[in-house]
This record gives C-alpha cells, structure tokens and sequence, in this order.
C-alpha cells in the first residue's frame, strides 16, 4: 500500500503456535535512493525484499536503514538485509545504537540465550533530525518507553505519521503500545503525548503491528488521556 507519495507500507509474516504473526515496516523513496524504515527478523530478507518489489524497490538499491528500535522483530534482520543491499548508512537513536551494535544486550532477549547479529550504527539520530523524501520531509520523533531510543516518522505534508510501536492497530482501531512488551508505560504514555502534538493535519498512522490505520490527533489524545489516567500521576 502507498500511505503517500513514495512511502508504502511493507508486509512480513512468521508462523507462530497460535495463528501467523504480520510485521509492517516501510520504505520511502527519497532523491538519493529508497530507506528502509525497519528489517524484520532473522530469515525475513527474501519476504522483504519480495514486498519492496511489489512497489518496484529493489533491496539492492537501498541507500539506507533507518531502526525504529532495538528490538529483534524490527532490527534482527538488519544483518542480512545489508548483506544484499548497497552499502547502505545504519541510523538509529543514539539510545538504540548500543543495544544494535552489541555492547548491550536486547532488553527484551533472555541474556542466557543469543541475541541477533549486532550491526554497526553509522549515524546516530536525535528527536527532530528530519530526512529529504519524495513525500516531502520526514522527522524522527523521539518517543521511548516501548524500548529506548524508539523513534517515530512524522510526514506533515501528506499527515502520515510512522508509529512503529508506540501505538498499534487493532481490528481497524487505533489503540496504545501492548504493555507486556513495554518496560516503561509511564514513559510510553508520555511518548503517546507528544504524537498527540504533532498537529491536526495528521490522518494515517502506520503501525509496525496492526499496520495502517485511518486515525488522527483526536484519536491519539483519547489513548494518551486513558494510558495518563492509569499511568501517569
């Protein structure tokens, strides 16, 4: 799907126990080439690279790849999708870079077992560093608490905002981060209120679970004002 010019939202899936489990990243198209915003888990890269081609991309011809997080499901396949890919920059949140790079273990990863294969971070990124699309500009947003250093992408030509998981789609409904996979709920809500601020001109939010869904401010205040009620002081 195309959430605006050049920005498509990506499909992944894996089998679980209990039903199949979808994933969805992005790519959008900037002057220098395609950006991937996210890379699936380990033994994602040919369903990944297969969804860019559905929207003529090539995962050779990225020129970079932007994390959202840290967490497996989001940075695990980052490895070998660079493998394929043309060299291209890693950027994450400078919260997020040790924790991709190896000199912290993944919060959410039992420390007894193994984690991803750890990946250079070439750039790393603070709230408000904004990147030239052909959707016009894309800031980072910087929004911790489902993990740190999670950032979201705000689009305020088209009103396309990237969640990743600070919010999730449920049912065609817009709903909050899934507080099992959130150590900091307090500070995800406060991270819920500044999506809130970003102004009326928001209309699709992506979210890496639950993918797209036609909501704005008012919809992202009513969650923060339920998360504050339970959250916050």
């Amino acid at each position: 799907m195309e959430l605006a010019d050049g920005v498509y939202a990506l499909e992944l899936t894996m089998e679980r126990d209990d039903g199949t489990a979808t994933f969805h990243p992005a790519a959008v198209e900037t002057p220098k080439g395609p950006v991937l915003i996210d890379a699936g888990l380990p033994g994602q890269t040919d369903q990944l690279a297969d969804a860019l081609a559905t929207h003529g991309l090539d995962l050779a011809d990225v020129r970079a790849v932007l994390l959202t997080h840290h967490d497996g499901d989001h940075a695990g396949g980052l490895a070998a999708a660079l493998e394929r890919a043309a060299d291209p920059v890693v950027y994450a949140h400078e919260a997020a870079a040790p924790y991709v790079d190896g000199r912290e273990f993944p919060i959410k990863s039992d420390p007894e077992g193994e984690r991803y294969e750890p990946v250079p971070v070439d750039v790393a990124l603070q709230d408000g560093v904004t990147f030239r699309t052909d959707a016009g500009p894309m800031r980072a947003v910087f929004t911790p608490g489902h993990a740190p250093g999670h950032l979201a992408f705000h689009f305020p030509e088209s009103g396309v905002v990237l969640a990743a998981d600070a919010l999730r789609g449920e049912g065609g409904d817009l709903v909050g981060p899934a507080e099992h996979f959130t150590p900091d709920m307090a500070e995800a809500t406060r991270s819920v209120g500044r999506l809130a601020e970003l102004g009326a001109d928001v209309g699709t939010i992506h979210c890496y679970h639950g993918g797209d869904v036609d909501a704005g401010i008012p919809e992202i205040e009513a969650i923060y004002e339920s998360l504050a009620a339970e959250h916050l002081e």
